[in-house]
């Protein structure tokens, strides 16, 4: 288990759910742009429409993102409930109260986390 204590536990999953709750809500109204283009094209230019193709496309990549982190949210609270939470997946060591109160998903320390973006 890391270095937290029982209040500093509470307070990061309340964050992670009410995180997780955010972003429920935030793939629920990004799902709803997401979906099929249905233009006119007698009403709506070629323009128009290709840029409306290109606003579902953002959308689609916005729910995908907002998916990943969801999971990383889900695997926190797992880790919260096993007594792992707070503890690097990579090196083992505790992670910063300061990081996870700034994201609280987070699985990895700031060293591993950065190592593991420069590979």
């Amino acid at each position: 288990m890391s270095n937290m204590n029982a209040a500093q536990l509470r307070q990061v999953k309340q964050l992670l759910l009410q995180n997780k709750q955010d972003l429920d809500a935030a793939i629920k109204s990004a799902e709803l742009s997401s979906q099929p283009v249905d233009l006119d094209q007698s009403k709506v230019g070629r323009v128009s429409r290709i840029d409306a193709i290109q606003q579902q496309q953002l959308a689609k990549a916005n729910v995908q993102t907002l998916k990943r982190q969801q999971l990383l949210m889900d695997k926190a609270l797992l880790r919260l409930e096993a007594g792992e939470y707070g503890e690097c997946l990579g090196c083992g060591e505790g992670i910063l109260l300061k990081r996870l109160l700034i994201r609280p998903e987070s699985p990895y320390c700031v060293d591993c986390q950065a190592a593991s973006e420069n590979c």
